[in-house]
């Protein structure tokens, strides 16, 4: 009877025992768990809070359901539980599952993502679109396409683009330069479980309703900023063959002057008065926004010198002169003469335009110039209520400053005879700085002279001469001199040789060595009556008196005997 009582006792205890961890068990999954978030779409992560869940011990032993479809657990705590929305959820009662029992967990809700609008829905690539909906989930997930769990991104035309910005009710995406018109489509990434548990199958995609997108061709407008009159340019495609009556182009809502419109390109002037503001090509009975274009004032910082003799070149530095319109050449170097639409004047008289950039014009100072304000004028009109030209022309001056015209005055000289190649010092003021050039006399005369034997510098042309004389230089009986330096108030010179003595048809040798003025002079332009470019070089001479070339440093006479130059 002992025998046969001990087994009971000891299945008593094991029974009650058993029944005592039942009943920790049940008291354990009677508390209530609520799944945070309670609603989403296949593939988010939900979090579910409780308490004595025990550990993880297998993917078959340790599970979790929405409405009976497994769900890809990624952790498992004793309080915890974070999973994944399987792909082929349907809204319904979520339950863990610790072995055999089971543990309700609440309802959940499956929602799929949906797009309320996109902005715009006409949009060149490059542009940024914003997708509003809902349900589009907290997170874009990771950036790698091939992670387990895979990518939640945007479609465009067939296309995946990956999002600038990713929140639950919006989306931010660039138009790649590679996509197409189509539809634009989020999805959203989910992987479920296999059979067994275990991570996991390929990943598949929840989408959300398409809404269309239309690309249309992208214009690009240079500049995209500048003063009155600044030539500005539309490349794209589609604008039409020809102006139409009703084309147009327009800044800030007023009408550019059209010079070109062709189906690739747009040529246009910002008229008079404009006001900086969004630029838009109004063609074949479509508006559209390609740009924003910003109206520029000019201003001037300085003008360097504030006073010099005719033929300085003056600079005008500052910001947004613009670029140089003109009617013919464009003023890259001084022999492109040009005053064009936009022009310097200097005491009331039109300056030679030599360069003109944004931040800097330099301008030689004319001939006939006065004494007073600079100014610079930037032309620019009206356009007529079609875009042709031109219902109102002017131009905007802007003030650059007083400058002060100088004579030059020679003030001593010494010596005032001496051999050839001796120096010579004059002192004075007013004398400027130096300006040697091979000046043109005509425009279109640089072209020739790179064409091989067309012109010779100093050759008589039908048409021109072309001189290749300093513009400031000291003559010693009307011969250049050699100059050594060139200050504002001293001139240092060697007496000039070329040109003085000669062979004559025997031979014999002479000279032309005399006593003769010694003269400085300047030498500049004006423009011409009909604001082109140029009158023939002017000079300005002032003399300082006589001047003796004394026979000295001359070469022996023998010398032309043997070394004639034929």
């Amino acid at each position: 009877m002992s025998r046969s009582r001990r087994p009971r006792g000891i299945m008593a205890l094991c029974i009650a025992l058993g029944f005592a961890g039942f009943l920790q068990d049940v008291d354990v999954l009677a508390q209530p768990i609520i799944p945070k978030p309670d609603h989403a779409a296949p593939g988010a992560t939900v979090v579910l809070r409780g308490k004595g869940l025990g550990p993880f011990k297998t993917a078959t032993f340790n599970k979790v359901t929405f409405a009976g479809v497994p769900a890809l657990i990624q952790r498992w705590e004793s309080d915890l539980v974070e999973v994944k929305v399987p792909f082929k959820a349907v809204t319904g009662p979520v339950e863990i599952l610790v072995g055999k029992k089971k543990l309700s967990a609440g309802t959940f809700t499956v929602v799929t993502p949906h797009i309320s609008s996109i902005t715009p829905t006409e949009a060149e690539r490059g542009t940024m679109v914003t997708i509003t909906g809902e349900h589009f989930g907290a997170t874009a997930g990771g950036r790698d396409p091939n992670t387990m769990f895979g990518v939640n991104d945007v479609v465009i035309g067939g296309g995946v683009v990956r999002p600038h910005l990713w929140e639950d009710n919006r989306i931010e995406v660039e138009i790649p330069a590679n996509a197409v018109s189509g539809d634009v489509v989020v999805r959203l990434a989910s992987s479920d479980p296999l059979p067994d548990g275990s991570c996991c199958r390929p990943a598949e995609y929840v989408f959300s309703n398409a809404v269309s997108l239309s690309l249309i061709q992208t214009v690009r407008v240079d500049p995209m900023s500048g003063p009155v009159g600044t030539k500005v340019v539309l490349f794209g495609q589609g604008f039409g063959s020809g102006k139409g009556a009703k084309d147009a182009v327009l800044i800030a809502g007023q009408p550019a002057t059209t010079a070109q419109w062709k189906d690739d390109v747009i040529v246009l002037h910002v008229p008079l008065d404009a006001q900086s503001g969004p630029v838009v090509v109004r063609s074949q009975g479509r508006e559209r926004t390609v740009a924003s274009f910003t109206v520029h004032a000019s201003k001037v910082a300085t003008i360097t010198p504030a006073s010099a003799p005719i033929g300085t070149l003056l600079r005008i530095s500052g910001e947004h002169f613009g670029s140089y319109s003109e009617s013919g050449a464009t003023p890259y170097n001084f022999m492109d003469f040009n005053t064009g639409e936009n022009r310097v004047e200097i005491g009331g008289v039109p300056a030679v335009i030599y360069r003109w950039h944004d931040d800097r014009i330099d301008a030689w100072v004319p001939f006939s110039a006065r004494s007073g304000r600079v100014v610079v004028y930037r032309s620019a009109n009206k356009p007529n209520p079609d875009g042709s030209c031109c219902l109102e022309r002017g131009s905007v001056a802007t003030e650059a400053g007083e400058f002060t015209l100088v004579t030059p005055m020679i003030e001593s000289y010494a010596p005032a005879s001496a051999g050839l190649d001796d120096v010579v010092t004059i002192k004075g003021r007013g004398f400027g700085s130096f300006l040697k050039t091979a000046e043109h006399t005509h425009l279109g005369i640089n072209q020739k002279v790179y064409k091989r034997g067309e012109v010779s510098l100093n050759e008589a042309e039908a048409d021109a001469v072309v001189s290749n004389v300093s513009r400031t230089e000291v003559l010693f009986n009307g011969i250049a001199a050699l100059v050594e330096s060139w200050g504002d108030t001293e001139i240092v010179v060697r007496v000039p040789h070329r040109n003085l003595y000669g062979v004559g048809k025997r031979g014999e040798f002479f000279d032309n060595l005399a006593t003769g003025p010694l003269v400085i002079r300047r030498g500049s332009w004006d423009i011409l009556p009909n604001d082109t470019c140029c009158t023939q070089t002017q000079w300005l001479s002032v003399e300082a008196g006589p001047f003796t070339i004394e026979a000295k440093g001359l070469p022996d006479k023998d010398y032309w005997k043997y070394n004639r130059p034929d």
